[in-house]
């Protein structure tokens, strides 16, 4: 028997891959014949990169850039100078996890490290980019990243206007004579799991801005300013469209990179099954193992497993999940390819203690165990 294991992560808890060794040792325990290949993936979020890179066998960067708030902030990303391939996560140099409670607000972050990363990359030699833009603090349009590799933004005066939120504000003209020329030979794919437009009662400013720190005011202001920046970009750029699915991801984010880098917006997911060849080990294997921290009913909707599950069946593949826990609503998964959802708490405990690597891993290990033995028993009756 082979299985195929391609766990996302249980966040807070067990990495990605660390969650598929520990599926894989269940398994092998109850089927020591077993040949088990295991994964990383992610969605786009958080581990992206990490499953990328683990992929393409990149070496990781260290850069010093501009956090969020303007600070300097080390970020890693990672590169193959074989391919000319950087990977990235643009939470690294502009997350939320960057930013403390107490200062969140998207009208003072800015994207620029975003783009220092990007240009560290294009002077290592870079010019294939693949880029996962969630957990984002930033409400900028991405004109902080642009900024960095020289788009200029000006207010009437002349002046250049903040690199953050608040910069949309006065933004009057821009000028894109001095943009780095390497650019123009960059090919951009953008790990992007959102669909809403950049502006409007669905746009970034509405959906996204709250949970970054903007009242409802700050809300309705960068809505505003944000639609006037993508009527000015227009001019520039006959073809913009903020209306496009994805633009409104971290910030406006999306909306940047297709407009301005003529980048391509992918499902995280269906970014790393296309760079991992998952896709060929599915389907030569007996049965696929995919899971998360928590299966709801949104995992239905794109997220990772669901991917995974994707591939699965098109190749008639049967899919075990496991989670860290499962919600009444669950089931609805059953209908989109995953067979059965297994959540791997074996005993009364505290959430401290259920989100302990060390616990999680042996509760993985062991639902996984006992889920195969059943198999391995029914197969000797069949």
């Amino acid at each position: 028997m082979k299985v195929v294991v391609a766990i996302d992560s249980f966040k807070g808890s067990l990495s990605s891959l660390d969650a598929a060794r520990a599926a894989a040792e269940g398994i092998k325990g109850a089927i020591p014949s077993c040949v088990t290949e295991c994964f990383a993936i992610a969605d786009g979020g958080e581990g992206t990169s990490e499953a990328l890179a683990r992929a393409l066998r990149a070496e990781t960067q260290t850069v010093t850039v501009t956090g969020p708030l303007g600070e300097k902030v080390f970020a890693e990303y990672y590169l193959d100078l074989k391919t000319g391939t950087a990977v990235m996560e643009m939470s690294k140099a502009a997350g939320l996890t960057l930013v403390p409670e107490g200062k969140r607000d998207p009208l003072f972050t800015t994207t620029y490290g975003v783009g220092e990363m990007i240009k560290d990359a294009v002077e290592k030699g870079c010019r294939s980019f693949i880029i996962g833009i969630g957990g984002s603090a930033t409400n900028d349009g991405g004109i902080g990243m642009l900024s960095a590799l020289g788009f200029e933004f000006f207010d009437a005066d002349g002046n250049y206007v903040e690199n953050c939120g608040k910069g949309l504000e006065k933004l009057s003209d821009i000028s894109c004579k001095n943009v780095l020329p390497e650019l123009y030979e960059c090919k951009f794919e953008i790990a992007c799991d959102v669909t809403n437009p950049l502006c409007g009662k669905n746009g970034c400013s509405a959906v996204f801005a709250p949970q970054k720190g903007a009242d409802e005011n700050t809300v309705l202001l960068m809505d505003g300013w944000l639609s006037a920046y993508a009527s000015l970009t227009r001019e520039i750029f006959p073809n913009a469209d903020p209306d496009f699915p994805g633009t409104g991801a971290a910030g406006g984010m999306g909306f940047a990179f297709v407009t301005y880098l003529d980048a391509k917006l992918m499902r995280g997911i269906d970014l790393v099954i296309e760079k991992t060849g998952i896709e060929k080990a599915i389907e030569n294997c007996d049965i696929v193992v995919t899971g998360e921290g928590k299966i709801d009913s949104q995992t239905a909707m794109g997220k990772a497993p669901m991917g995974i599950a994707n591939i699965a069946k098109k190749h008639n593949k049967p899919v075990v999940a496991f989670c860290g826990t499962a919600s009444s609503d669950a089931d609805i998964c059953n209908s989109f390819g995953i067979d059965g959802v297994f959540p791997v708490l074996r005993r009364p405990c505290s959430l401290a203690q259920a989100m302990d690597k060390d616990i999680a891993y042996s509760n993985l290990r062991d639902t996984a165990n006992q889920v195969f033995s059943l198999i391995k028993s029914i197969k000797s009756h069949t």
